[in-house]
C-alpha cells in the first residue's frame, strides 16, 4: 500500500462495486479532510469480495492493528474521522472487522480459501510495487530460470487444474496440445469476455490484481512456445481495461514483458482487444474471429485452436481465473494445489453471489464444498428472509438447482448431474417471490438475442422456445406446450453448432425437471404463485368504509 508505519493509513476500496456504491466520493472527501494532517495517509485498493459492505474503508494503525468499516459513505466521515484519528471506538454499525477483537470476523469470510483472490482488496492495483512485495512475478522468474517449458506443462498437469471458464478441460493437457503443434508463431489468449447475467468474477480479478493474470499468461506463453498474447476483454469493463493497460506498461518497464524477459531467451508481447459485448464470443472460435476483425461467429471444429487458431497459428485460450491460478501453482507446487478440492475437481473455485442473497459478492472456496454452505454460511441465505427457491448456476447456459439439492458438492461432475453446469461461476439466488417460468423465459430471451444466427437450431429453435414460454406466462398455454418444450429443447441442445446453442435450453430443462408443478399452474389454473406474470393476476376494486374523519365517508381502494 505504500503506507508509512508511523502514520494512520486509510485505504478505500475502489472497484466497480465500491465506486457504484459511492466509494469515489468517500475517497475524495477523506483526501480533502486529511491533506494537511502529517500523521495520516491515504491509498486505494479494489474489491475484497464483500460487495454487500461497500463502500469499504480500512484503517491501519502504527501499532499493527487494523479496522475495517463497511457501508460508510461520504456523509458519515464527520462522525467517524476524529475517533479514527485518535484511535477511539466508532459506531459499531460501521465495524466489519477489528483486529483488537478477534471474534469480530465477518461471516462472509468463513469457509473461504483464497488463491486466485489472495491479493484482491489488499494491494493497490495501479501500482506494481505492492504486487512485487507479495511475491509477484516470482513464478515467472522460477519458470524462466529453473524450469524447461515441458516441466512447466507437466507441473500444471500434475496440479489437476481444470479450465475455470466452464468446460472444465485439463489446463495442462490443453497446453500440451498447443505445445506439440510446431509453428513459426503461436498465441496465448486470455478470455475475459464475461457475459453471464449475475457474473462478475473476471471483472473483479482484472480490476483488483491484473499483474497476476499477466503473469499467468507469460508462463503459459513460455510453456507452449508462444511469444504473443491477447487479452480479450469486453468494452463494458472500462476500469478493468484501464488497469490492465497500466499493468502491461509497468511490467514492460521492468522487463517482465517484452523482449528477452529478465535477460532470458524468452520474449512475450501483450495486446488488449476490446470486445463489443457479444455473448457468443465467449466461445473460443468466435472470440478468435472477433480478434481477427471478423464477425464473432463459431467455426466448425476440427481443426481446434491448438492446431489452427488465431490467423491460422496454434493458439491456447484460458479464462481469467484459470490464468490467475498459474503463478500460485508454480510457486507452491502442483502437489499443494492438488491437495485442495476433490479427486476429480482439484483446487479452488471463485463464484459471484448475486440475486436475492443477503451477503452478495465474490467468494473463493475449495472444490467439493456443498452448495448449502456457500449460500447460507457464506452468503447468509436470502436477502428477503423468505424461503430459498433455487440457485441458477452457470448463467444462461446453466440450470436452476432446487433447495432439495443444496447438499450437492461443488465439483464438475456433481453439478453436471443436476442438469446445471459449473460455468464460469455465477450464482443467482432466488426466493419464493421468484416465478420459475419467468426465470426460464428471462435466460432464454438472453441467449436467443445473443445467438449469432449461424445455425438453424440455435437461431430458430431458441426463438420457438421463447414463444412457447411467452405463451405460457401470458395464460395462453396448454399441456401440449410442455411436451413441445422438452422435445425442442433436446433438438436445440443436440443439433446446435457451438456451446451457446447446446446449453441454451438448460434453464428450461432444469426448471421443467424440478418445478414442473409451476408450469402446470400457469397452464391449468392460470395462476402465477409468485405474482410475477401480469397476465395471470386478477385485479379487483374493493370498497371499504373510511374511518378517518378527514376523508369522505366512502373511499375506493
Amino acid at each position: 500500500m505504500g503506507k508509512n508505519n508511523q502514520n494512520i493509513h486509510f485505504v478505500v476500496g475502489l472497484g466497480s462495486c465500491g465506486i457504484a456504491a459511492g466509494a469515489k466520493d468517500l475517497y475524495e472527501e477523506l483526501a480533502s479532510k486529511i491533506k494537511n494532517n502529517s500523521n495520516a495517509s491515504l491509498s486505494h485498493t479494489s474489491c475484497n469480495g464483500m460487495c454487500f459492505k461497500e463502500p469499504i474503508l480500512e484503517v491501519f494503525y502504527p501499532d499493527g492493528n487494523r479496522l475495517m468499516l463497511g457501508n460508510i459513505h461520504k456523509k458519515d466521515l464527520d462522525k467517524v474521522l476524529e475517533p479514527l484519528l485518535n484511535q477511539k471506538s466508532v459506531d459499531e454499525k460501521f465495524v466489519v472487522e477489528n483486529s483488537r477483537q478477534p471474534d469480530k470476523k465477518e461471516k462472509f469470510q468463513q469457509k473461504q480459501h483464497k488463491i486466485v483472490l489472495e491479493n484482491c482488496g489488499i494491494i493497490d492495483p495501479d501500482n506494481i510495487v505492492p504486487y512485487l512485495e507479495r511475491g509477484g512475478y516470482k513464478a515467472v522468474k522460477k519458470a524462466l530460470g529453473t524450469m524447461s517449458a515441458e516441466q512447466v506443462v507437466d507441473e500444471i498437469k500434475a496440479s489437476g487444474l481444470r479450465g475455470r471458464g466452464g468446460a472444465g478441460f485439463s489446463t495442462g493437457t490443453k497446453w500440451q496440445l498447443a505445445r506439440n503443434n510446431k509453428a513459426e508463431k503461436k498465441y496465448m489468449i486470455c478470455n475475459a469476455d464475461e457475459g453471464d447475467p449475475g457474473a462478475f468474477m473476471d471483472r473483479a480479478v482484472l480490476e483488483s490484481d491484473p499483474h497476476k493474470v499477466i503473469e499467468g499468461l507469460i508462463i503459459g506463453g513460455y510453456a507452449i512456445g508462444a511469444n504473443y498474447g491477447y487479452f480479450y476483454v469486453r468494452a463494458e469493463y472500462p476500469l478493468a481495461i484501464k488497469r490492465l493497460k497500466l499493468a502491461i506498461s509497468q511490467a514492460t518497464e521492468k522487463n517482465l514483458l517484452g523482449d528477452n524477459i529478465l535477460k532470458s531467451n524468452f520474449s512475450f508481447h501483450l495486446k488488449i482487444k476490446e470486445g463489443a459485448g457479444a455473448f457468443v464470443c465467449g466461445e473460443e472460435t468466435a472470440l478468435i474471429a472477433s480478434i481477427e476483425g471478423d464477425r464473432g461467429q463459431p467455426r466448425l471444429r476440427p481443426p481446434f485452436p491448438a492446431a489452427s487458431g488465431l490467423w491460422g497459428y496454434p493458439t491456447n485460450i484460458n479464462n481469467v481465473e484459470t490464468l490467475a491460478s498459474i503463478p500460485w501453482i508454480i510457486n507452491n507446487g502442483s502437489a499443494t494445489y492438488a491437495s485442495y478440492g476433490t479427486p476429480k475437481s482439484k483446487g479452488t473455485k471463485v463464484f459471484s453471489l448475486a440475486g436475492k442473497i443477503a451477503r452478495g459478492g465474490l467468494v473463493e472456496v475449495d472444490m467439493g464444498i456443498p452448495l448449502r454452505e456457500i449460500i447460507y454460511t457464506i452468503g447468509g441465505g436470502t436477502s428477503s428472509g423468505k424461503s430459498f427457491k433455487a440457485v441458477q448456476l452457470g448463467g444462461p447456459s446453466g440450470g436452476c438447482i432446487p433447495e432439495s439439492l443444496l447438499d450437492t458438492p461443488v465439483d464438475y461432475e456433481s453439478i453436471a448431474a443436476t442438469g446445471a453446469i459449473m460455468g464460469s461461476g455465477g450464482m443467482v439466488v432466488m426466493d419464493d417471490d421468484t416465478c420459475i417460468v419467468d426465470v426460464a423465459k428471462f435466460f432464454l430471451a438472453f441467449t436467443q438475442k445473443e445467438s449469432c444466427g449461424k445455425c438453424t437450431f440455435c437461431r430458430i429453435g431458441t426463438t420457438r422456445l421463447l414463444e412457447i414460454l411467452e405463451k405460457i406466462t401470458a395464460g395462453r398455454g396448454d399441456m401440449s406446450d410442455l411436451e413441445a418444450l422438452e422435445d425442442l429443447s433436446g433438438k436445440v441442445k443436440d443439433l446446435s453448432l457451438c456451446g451457446l446453442g447446446k446449453t441454451a435450453p438448460n434453464p428450461i430443462i432444469t426448471t421443467l425437471k424440478y418445478f414442473k408443478d409451476e408450469y402446470e399452474e400457469h397452464i391449468k389454473d392460470k395462476k402465477c404463485r409468485a405474482g410475477v406474470c401480469k397476465d395471470l393476476i386478477d385485479f379487483s376494486v374493493i370498497e371499504k368504509e373510511c374511518t378517518d374523519a378527514t376523508c369522505a365517508t366512502k373511499t375506493v381502494l
